[in-house]
């Protein structure tokens, strides 16, 4: 069965362990190898009873492998530059993502925001970095983090915060994301001051949104008075209902008027570039770059292509187990949680290479086609290969096919 799509999978696989510089032990290259296969085999729910029901290794390697320590950040890295390529339009995305648990012993485990109920739930969190493409408009997750409990900031000190939380995330990986872009995209929760600030303190610029009602000054152009006492920071405050168009820079974009504006943030204590949208619907909305040099229609379309990263949640949800490890351990959860992530990222670039026209989840109802009938072979002992069962296979693979 050369050549199928398992095999091209199982080649990607094996090409982004290569690019480690530490030497990797020929059993765990092998255990992981089928692990990544099985979480895009596997049907419904995955989880360590379905791997050793699956495979031929028990549960119990699974769970063992599980605790390993991997860096999922330059197997990621890879994938992505084989995604992506070497564009320069990149930026780094994070985001917050709920994930379903229930237990009492599951570390961590408590109140989050789920975005799809719109309320606080009892469960896990996870906070992703991804590399946004604005051109390919895709996203490539390279990391996530289990977000702690209240009980474990509180410890921390009473300052301590989940923003302190979120840039001691960013600070750990700063240098290999700085050589990828200076450029970090996040939602409007995280146009904090303090965020914004040490962001910017570790080398980056902030892409994100303001509140509707954010208050805003013109920058001050520089010009002094020629009086005493301290020189004048911010200019007139703004009035989103009626700009000043002579310091306004038109958009030209669809569905609406936008104008581009430099303002001083009183609460970031900054000057910055501002984007004001007004789209048809009627109300405004305020995006913002802390790069005064960024072109400004790009400001709109980086914030807007930060959305992907949501996608690479939901496709790990739907097709790969994102919410599924039954583990109760914080280095198994770790494992589960980027596992099922990098199976999307290979999924797109295999995607890319052989199969465009297929969606994650018609790729996944192919590869679990695929995994089922070699299974079926390798147990009945027919040899797959032989003259005679070479028409019988050319079939059962092109009805794979039509099923996927």
């Amino acid at each position: 069965m050369k050549g199928t799509a398992l095999d091209q999978y199982e080649e990607i696989v094996t090409d982004a362990l290569k690019s480690y510089s530490a030497k990797l032990r020929k059993s765990f290259k092998t255990a992981f190898i089928q692990l990544m296969i099985l979480y895009m085999a596997l049907p419904r729910k995955i989880n360590f009873t379905q791997m050793g029901r699956y495979s031929d290794s028990s549960e119990q390697r699974f769970r063992q492998l599980f605790e390993r320590e991997l860096d999922w950040m330059q197997f990621n890295l890879f994938l992505m530059r084989q995604r992506f390529g070497e564009n320069a339009r990149k930026a780094i995305a994070i985001d917050a993502s709920y994930i379903s648990k229930s237990g009492k012993k599951t570390p961590y485990i408590g109140k989050f925001w789920s975005g799809c109920a719109s309320a606080m739930k009892r469960g896990l969190e996870i906070l992703g970095i991804g590399i946004v493409d604005i051109d390919s408009r895709d996203c490539m997750t390279l990391r996530a983090e289990q977000t702690p409990d209240k009980a474990y900031l509180e410890k921390q000190g009473e300052d301590y915060s989940l923003v302190d939380w979120y840039l001691d995330v960013l600070r750990k990986y700063k240098d290999k994301l700085l050589r990828i872009t200076r450029y970090v995209v996040a939602d409007a929760w995280f146009s904090k001051a303090k965020f914004v600030g040490e962001t910017c303190l570790m080398g980056f610029h902030v892409i994100s949104r303001l509140r509707d009602d954010a208050a805003l000054w013109y920058a001050h152009d520089g010009v002094r008075t020629g009086k005493r006492g301290r020189p004048r920071i911010k200019g007139e405050k703004i009035d989103f209902e009626k700009l000043d168009l002579q310091r306004c820079e038109v958009l030209d974009i669809e569905r609406g008027k936008a104008y581009s504006i430099k303002a001083y943030s009183k609460t970031m204590k900054r000057n910055i570039k501002v984007v004001v949208h007004y789209p048809e619907s009627g109300g405004h909305k305020i995006y913002f770059s802390t790069d005064l040099d960024m072109v400004a229609k790009d400001i709109i379309e980086y914030y807007r292509t930060r959305f992907q990263i949501e996608f690479c949640f939901r496709d790990s949800k739907q097709f790969t187990g994102l919410n599924d490890c039954q583990a109760r351990d914080l280095r198994k959860l770790d494992f589960a949680f980027n596992a099922s992530l990098a199976s999307v990222n290979i999924a797109k670039v295999m995607r890319q290479r052989y199969y465009p026209s297929l969606s994650i989840g018609l790729l996944k109802a192919y590869l679990s086609n695929v995994y089922i009938l070699k299974r079926i072979f390798s147990k009945s002992g027919l040899k797959p290969n032989r003259t005679f069962n070479t028409k019988l296979i050319k079939e059962l693979f092109g009805f794979v096919a039509e099923a996927a």
